[in-house]
């Protein structure tokens, strides 16, 4: 959370009156709280820590100078004072550190804060003061060149007359940026009161926030109280509780406190039992939670075996395309052959009609040429 607070005086070890000197010429216009770092002046590598926690760290604005500076001081000491010019530059190095070099101190600064949100905030206010000071120091360099402007122009003047001629104008201008000049100290000394109003109302916040905070630190002693109460209630319970089985054991002899405590050991070995059955359960839990191990074991090792397996099987899925192909073409071969035997069965079947009708044709003629021999067997008997 951002805190925003009394910042501490930019300024340590001085006299009271030049101390309030400097709190009227420079007032926070943002403050926060982080860790603050410097790196090693012998490595330049590794970070020192500055401060032992999180200290305030504000930005304060210089009326006077039209200046911006970081201050932060831990207790009596100023671990940050650097003056913000436009050269410099904030760099984010992580979620919730940031820093920054300054060569006027010959080091780098590196502050480590509780958030995100905090280290986003303070890098934009970073940005914000370094344009202000680029146009601050634009504005100084207008006034030096128009200064020596007039300079030049009022020793190049040779008459007195031509001297008060060119002085005219010149005090126009200088009287317009005097104008210029008290409109905008006007408007600093309206952003200082505003500036003073938000501090005022960040303090009361801080100040609700201390109450609410003392509050909950009170509400977590009381539940702390209570805690105790509660823990003392119980122990005094447990002795008594105690005492009462002991007081039990002593009255044994009575029916009533035979029956309760009957009724108890009844309890008892159902708890016993039911405890017996959950050790039973938890062991035969580990021993399905092992036989799971094995099987996962198991499973990882198939698993490694599976490529080797689509290997196989997309061989054998070839395999079988191949002998699907073969198949078919054996079934084609077959109904070709069917279609020749039925064929070559019809032309027996013509062949054995045309063998019947020639065989009795050949018997005709065989009936015939034994009658023709007859015939002439007679003829050359009637010779």
């Amino acid at each position: 959370m951002l805190a925003r607070g009394t910042a501490p005086s930019p300024r340590v070890g001085v006299g009271r009156g030049r101390a309030n000197a400097e709190s009227q010429r420079e007032q926070p216009i943002f403050t926060t709280r982080a860790h603050v770092f410097q790196i090693d002046p012998n490595t330049k590598k590794n970070w020192v820590p500055a401060s032992k926690q999180a200290v305030t760290v504000s930005y304060f604005y210089d009326v006077t100078r039209n200046s911006y500076r970081i201050i932060s001081v831990d207790g009596a000491k100023v671990i940050i004072n650097s003056t913000i010019t436009p050269n410099m530059t904030f760099t984010k190095t992580s979620q919730k550190f940031g820093q920054w070099a300054d060569s006027r101190a010959n080091t780098v600064f590196g502050l480590g804060f509780s958030s995100e949100q905090q280290l986003t905030k303070f890098a934009e206010k970073f940005q914000e003061v370094k344009e202000a000071a680029r146009l601050a120091r634009d504005k100084s360099q207008e006034k030096i060149e128009t200064s020596s402007n007039h300079s030049q122009a009022s020793s190049i003047n040779g008459t007195d007359d031509e001297k008060a001629s060119c002085a005219g104008p010149a005090n126009t201008h200088l009287k317009s940026e005097n104008n210029k000049l008290k409109i905008a100290l006007t408007q600093s000394a309206a952003n200082v009161k505003k500036w003073e109003i938000e501090l005022q109302t960040l303090r009361e916040s801080n100040a609700r926030l201390t109450t609410a905070l003392q509050d909950s630190a009170a509400s977590v002693e009381q539940w702390k109280r209570q805690f105790t109460l509660c823990r003392d209630e119980n122990d005094r319970l447990r002795n008594k509780v105690l005492k009462l089985q002991s007081q039990r054991r002593r009255e044994i002899n009575g029916r009533l406190q035979i029956d309760e405590l009957e009724e108890q050991c009844s309890e008892i070995n159902r708890e016993k039992e039911k405890n017996t059955q959950l050790k039973r359960r938890i062991e035969e839990l580990e021993l399905e939670l092992r036989e799971k191990e094995t099987e996962l074991i198991d499973l990882r090792k198939q698993s490694e075996i599976i490529p080797q397996l689509m290997s196989e099987c997309e061989y054998v899925s070839e395999k079988l395309e191949a002998a699907e192909r073969d198949n078919q073409n054996l079934e084609d071969k077959v109904r070709s052959l069917k279609t020749d035997i039925e064929e070559s069965r019809y032309r027996q079947r013509h062949l054995k009609v045309e063998l019947k009708s020639f065989l009795e044709v050949l018997d005709g003629k065989i009936d015939d040429l034994h009658n023709f021999r007859r015939g002439l067997s007679k003829l050359g008997a009637d010779n």
